[in-house]
């Protein structure tokens, strides 16, 4: 059993190293989590003692097989409540990720297993990115940065890489959410923006940093 700091700890290191393979820094984890040094080593020192991390100190921090595990089912469970949240209390995709961190701490795997079969065992949460199964494995959907598109390709949004707030209530004015069809019209050369048209029905122009944050799959 983990207390609820551990398990975020875990799973701030798994989104940090991509997922688990490259070594993160204290640093970068301090930022993430919002807290002092000397305590994030303090707390690594703790998982690497419960075999969670393989940490030496000044040359970062890897999750274990173990720490990969645990981090993935406490993926899996954040992002079945977002779906949960979604599909049977209505809330917006803007409002579920704070909800979910809060859930996500939950130690019933029953509950989790039960959640599942509820939802129907649904393979994206609402901003596509993938659900863990439960056996710990992380499907992988063939997809591609709007960015890429060129002019008159077309792509269907699955996915969305910034999930906070502001972004996301940003894709809202715009029109844009999951299974959305996308077609360039245009690209403007000084910053790389592209005017991009919307279910055939309007036309946006979205910046480079916004291009590189939503990802699509073939019509």
């Amino acid at each position: 059993m983990h207390s609820t700091a551990e398990e975020n700890y875990i799973k701030a290191i798994y989104k940090l190293s991509g997922a688990g393979v490259s070594a993160v820094s204290t640093t970068a984890l301090s930022e993430m989590l919002e807290t002092k040094p000397a305590s994030v080593s303090d707390m690594l020192r703790k998982l690497s003692a419960k075999d969670l991390v393989h940490y030496v100190k000044y040359h970062g921090v890897q999750l274990t097989q173990e720490g990969q595990r645990v981090a993935l089912k406490i993926i899996r469970k954040h992002r079945l409540w977002e779906v949960f949240l979604v599909q049977k209390l209505h809330f917006t995709w803007d409002e579920v990720h704070d909800v979910a961190e809060q859930m996500e701490h939950v130690k019933s795997e029953l509950l989790t297993q039960r959640l599942d079969e509820f939802l129907g065992h649904p393979r994206v949460d609402p901003h596509g990115d993938p659900i863990p199964t439960e056996a710990g494995e992380l499907p992988e959907v063939e997809q591609r940065a709007l960015a890429t598109l060129a002019i008159d390709q077309k792509g269907v949004v699955c996915r969305v890489k910034d999930t906070q707030p502001a972004f996301l209530q940003y894709l809202n004015r715009m029109g844009i959410q999951i299974g959305s069809q996308l077609q360039v019209v245009d690209k403007i050369a000084y910053d790389n923006s592209l005017e991009i048209n919307i279910d055939k029905n309007k036309s946006v122009i979205l910046s480079s940093d916004v291009l590189e944050k939503i990802f699509v799959i073939n019509p």
